[in-house]
Formats: C-alpha cells, structure tokens, sequence
C-alpha cells in the first residue's frame, strides 16, 4: 500500500450468513450517488479545518500547498495542518478521524433514538420551524461553552445532533424548491427572525401518485415564497388539510389527501431530483455553522477540538499514599522531560491528565491544554498516610481517567498496592472497550519481603497484580514491576508510546507461558521499531531480522537492537536500519509473559462494531462495548478504517 495514494479504506468484516447489501450511514457499497449526513458532515469538517490550519500558516507567514476542494481527506488535511508535507515524516491522523467518528455517530443516533427520531422538530418535519431553530441554536451554545471549557468529547457529540438537524431542514423543506441555494443563517442565529412560514391553516402541495413529485408544492407557494415541510406520522395518517407529506413507506400521512412528498433524502425521494442540491446548501450550512463556533472559540482551541494533533494525551493515575513519594518523583521527572522537550513541537502532548488517588479518596481528574499549568498541579503531588502494599482506590482513579482521556489515548497507572475497589473492574473493562484506550501500570514493590525469588519473579505470583495484568492484556497495555530504585529507568516506556505517530505492530500475550515462535512484518512506511517484553527473569528470547541475522537475549548490544532490562521489562530499541520484511521473535518461558511491537507509521487502523439497522432510516449503527447477547450472530459487523 502507498500511503500517498491510499488514504482512506474501509473495510467490512461481516459475521456469517449476511447475504443481503444494505445502504448504511458509513457511506459502504453505496453508488456515490446519495449524499449521506455522514458524506455532507465530513465534506464540510474538512474544509473549514484546512481553512483555520491556512489561515494560520498565513498569519505565521509558512506555506500551505494543499487545495481546498472536493478530494480532502483526514490525511491530507491533518498532513497539511501539521506543516509536514513529506510523506517520510509519520504523521498520525487517529485524532482527528477518532472526533469524527464521535460527531458521525452522534449525528446518526437522530435518526436511530426512537425519542429522537419520532420527535418532529428533530427533523424540521411538520413544518415544526421554531422549535427546529431552537434545537440548533441551544446545540450551538453548549458546544462553544464546552469547548472553550476542554470538554471536547461532549462538544462533538452536541455538534453531531444539531448537524442532523441542520442538514434535515434542506432536505425536509422546500427551501431548495424556492430557488434558494445559500445558507438560511437565521437557523442558527437567535436574534434573526424565521420569515415568510406558511401558516398551519394555509395548504401547500396538491397530491402526486407518481414516484417523482416535480409539481406538488403549490403554485401560490412558490410565488409568495413560503417556507413549509413535510408532516411525517409512523403510526397515525393525520395530517392538517391540504399539508404535504414527507413521503416514503413508513410515512402514514404520505397515502392521504394530498398524496406523495416532498423529502429530498435521497436520488430515489419524491423531490430526489433536487437531492444534490439539497445536499450542496446543506454543505454550506454546516461550514457556516462551524465558522460561527470557530469564531467563538478561536482557531487553536477549534483544531484542538477538531482532533487536529499529531501527538496523543499524557494521562496519568497516581497512588499518592506515604510509601509513593520515590514514585511521585519519577513521575515528576519523566513528565516534565517530556514537557519541556516536547513544547512547541509537533510531538507536544494534545491534552495533560492527572488522577491521583490513595484510600479513601480518589480524584479529582485534572485536564488541562497547558502544561505549565500541568506541571504545578504534579509539583504539588505529595505522599501522605497510608502505607504500601495495603489496598488502594486505583480502579475508581482509572475510571475518572477513562472517562476524561480522549478516545485511543494511553494512561499510566502508578501504584504499589493492589485495588480496594476490584469490583468496578468489569467497568473499567467496558470503558477500556468503549474508548479503546491503552492502560500501562507501573507497579513497584507491589509484594512485601525478602525471599530467595527476584522481584519480577513475586510480582508474576501475587494475586494483587491479577487485575492490573488482566485490564493491562484486554486494552492493549503492559504491567510493568520494577522496584522503586529503578522505577525511572522504567518509565522511559512513557516517552516511547507517547511519541509521534505510534502504533501497535503485534503483541501477543502467553499464559500460561511456553516456548513460541512469533512473526511479524515491517514495512517500508513503518520507523522506529520497538519491541517490549514482560515475564519473569528467567525468560529468554532471540529475535532474528528478515535477512538472517540474530541477535539474543543475552546481548545488551548487537547487530540488530540495543537491549535493557527493568524490572520484568525487556526494551529493545531496533537499530534504525528500518529492515522490511517478515521478523521473527523466538521467547522461552514457563510463566506467563507477553509481547508488544510498536513503530511509528502514518497507518492506522481504527475499528468500530456495528448493527444492521432496519426501518425508515435503514443502515448501520456503531454498537458501543460488546455486541448485545441474544442477538443472532450475521447482525453484527466491524468496520476498519484504515488511515494512510
């Protein structure tokens, strides 16, 4: 694959037994010829963000090469936004594509919430105007109040709803039909008056028995200019006289007098014929919508918002009991080396989040854009009561950190004592699952004593470390045991997954452990391979390069890594040779141990489960967590996005 010629893929996985295509929101086996809210919402997305990010290079006098028209994509964009028009410079767009995702999923559940979807003025059906007006218009104050608060995740959910709406009143009126092909502004400004609506008592369509309704709207309609919509009834054909319908077979009031619709949904709509038209102003609307929210917020504030950032959080979870201070300490160290080397670069963390937590306490979650205002709050981190090993509130600190980070973040958790709250570990689980989020725990003198055994050796045998390795393996993490002695020296994994452009290459856990031979490839748009291994101190491994060579556990350094050993962890820092093709790692070890590969790439693969949905607005839905028991297995279906 060229990442310079492939830039999005989607890729459908279905369950078996699915032997029938649907037309869904995510625009997959559609004929391009439909616009979708998810294809107008993104069109839209795309060009104002590649208008702030010219915008500002203009102000700070740098170029901006890329052309703003119809063949953007989340690459080229986040490419162009981060000045870094090289292909050989990894650029990650997960970010952005991850807030997209939020603001598409939250725009089709209009359509999928029974209270929202039978809700007329949701829709601009029933010639419900004011009410419409009043959804947009409230929507877009909660959106500039929670960005210009760093609540993005819920700003994109807000703006989500409030596009459906916006966008349906293009489709769902005859605002197209009365020759109008810019933006009707008054929708989202309060102060403008709606105009000219025609009034419940007056009619406005004659009925139309044909599959297309080209003269259905009223005569005297059109010459006053009047504004109407199509009433739309699931269960009931009333409909004030002489009204016109919204029109399709789950509309009721569409076979009463007057007969047909007016909707421009889709090609194949009564008004169809005017779909892309519908479509274009519904484009122009959304872009002004978010001109007004930039102009609110300010650029940078709105491209944080937009997901436009390279770098990912650096979220942390600290046990702040009295035995951590020589862990605080660490922390302290490790974040402001990644603080001040990576201020004003592209590499500078998106958003800082920090949870402490002890017993009883736990919180409160501190988020914040800057980091000086980050680096007070971890000065200001003290051990105090308590003692280690003794049983803390860390899942309840990770919760408030799963619910805080941005979807794909990775989240250190810092403790040396088993969880007091292990039974919100089936919730962290769903929001591990839900978020996608990575969680890597730093445990350090976790179990109590001088034995014979090393520390690595008692810490793969405590059941307090159970629930750390079991969330660490589901999300994709690692648990780290080191003593507090060496605790800096482990922390350098922070900087290494924290960094530009990371992804997961292969990882693979083994438990109980045995000897295994693994594989996995590197291609040429992947750098920087690191390789992490965990199991006690007895493991060894051989790892051999795509031309032969090899090099073992055994040898710090060689012809083909340097290596070092903390604690359990193994971190092996390939030489830069960048060799492709297929390499093997050979790992020897009774006891459990696990495997993770990273490197860093502009590719990236981003997954979502989804439903079948049947009804007016047929489609797919993004499931959230696990797909629903009971339900028959060809229902569901993952979807990956691919990022070149």
């Amino acid at each position: 694959m060229n990442p310079m010629q492939v830039v999005t893929v989607l890729v459908i996985i279905s369950l078996p037994d699915l032997t029938k295509s649907f037309q869904p929101d995510y625009n997959i086996l559609s004929d391009g010829v439909s616009f979708t809210h998810l294809m107008i919402t993104e069109t839209a997305i795309l060009r104002k963000t590649a208008e702030v990010c010219r915008d500002i290079a203009a102000d700070e006098g740098r170029d901006f090469t890329l052309n703003i028209d119809g063949s953007l994509t989340v690459s080229k964009v986040q490419r162009a936004c981060s000045g870094t028009p090289s292909s050989t410079v990894p650029v990650s767009a997960v970010s952005f594509q991850n807030a997209l995702s939020t603001i598409h999923d939250s725009n089709t559940r209009v359509d999928t919430k029974i209270k929202s979807a039978l809700t007329a003025e949701n829709h601009f059906d029933n010639e419900e105007f004011v009410a419409g007006r009043n959804i947009i218009t409230e929507g877009v104050f909660a959106v500039k109040f929670n960005v210009l608060r760093g609540n993005f995740e819920v700003g994109r959910k807000t703006l989500g709803r409030i596009c459906h709406t916006l966008q349906d009143f293009y489709s769902h009126s005859d605002w197209v039909e009365l020759n109008n092909n810019k933006p009707y502004s008054a929708l989202i400004i309060p102060s403008q008056p709606l105009t000219n609506l025609a009034g419940q008592d007056v009619p406005t369509c004659s009925s139309c028995t044909e599959d297309v309704c080209r003269d259905n709207i009223l005569p005297n309609i059109l010459e006053r200019k009047l504004l109407t919509s199509g009433y739309f009834e699931l269960f009931s054909k009333v409909k004030p006289a002489g009204k016109c319908s919204h029109g399709g077979a789950f509309d009721r009031t569409s076979r009463e007098d007057p007969e047909g619709g007016i909707n421009k949904d889709s090609v194949g709509s009564f008004h169809g014929y005017l779909h892309v038209n519908a479509a274009t102003v519904a484009i122009d609307a959304t872009i002004e919508l978010l001109e007004d929210i930039r102009t609110a917020v300010g650029d940078k504030t709105f491209l944080q918002f937009m997901g436009v950032s390279q770098s990912s959080a650096l979220s942390f979870v600290i046990d702040t009991t009295g035995s951590m201070a020589d862990d605080i300490a660490a922390v302290k160290e490790t974040s402001f080396s990644i603080i001040d080397s990576r201020r004003g670069t592209a590499e500078e963390p998106s958003v800082y989040i920090l949870v402490p937590f002890h017993d009883p306490e736990f919180g409160p979650v501190i988020r914040t854009t800057d980091p000086d205002t980050f680096k007070a709050h971890i000065n200001e981190l003290t051990a105090k009561g308590g003692s280690g090993g003794l049983p803390e509130y860390s899942m309840s600190g990770l919760q408030l950190a799963l619910t805080a980070a941005p979807p794909s973040s990775d989240i250190f958790l810092f403790t040396d004592a088993p969880a007091e709250d292990a039974h919100l570990k089936n919730t962290v689980l769903a929001l591990i699952e839900s978020t996608k989020s990575r969680v890597t725990f730093m445990l350090t003198d976790v179990v109590r004593g001088r034995d014979s055994q090393s520390s690595s050796d008692r810490f793969a045998s405590s059941e307090g470390t159970l629930i750390y390795r079991d969330l660490a393996r589901a999300s994709g993490g690692q648990t780290i045991e080191v003593s507090k002695l060496n605790l800096i020296e482990g922390t350098a994994v922070i900087e290494d997954l924290s960094a530009n452009a990371v992804v997961t290459v292969f990882q693979v856990t083994e438990d109980p452990g045995k000897p295994e031979n693994f594989t996995f490839i590197v291609d040429a748009a992947t750098s920087n391979i690191k390789i992490f291994i965990t199991g006690i101190s007895s493991l060894t491994f051989q790892l051999t390069s795509p031309s032969g060579v090899s090099q073992n556990s055994s040898e710090p350094s060689g012809p083909l890594a340097s290596i070092t050993t903390v604690g359990n962890l193994r971190r092996i820092l390939v030489n830069g040779t960048n060799e492709t093709g297929t390499w093997e790692l050979s790992v020897s070890s009774s006891s459990a141990y696990s495997v993770k590969v990273t490197g860093q790439s502009s590719v990236n693969f981003l997954y979502n489960i989804v439903e079948k949905r049947e009804g007016a607005h047929a489609g797919i839905d993004v499931q959230e967590g696990r797909p629903s028991s009971g339900k028959k297995r060809k229902d569901h279906f993952f979807i990956y996005i691919v990022n070149c």
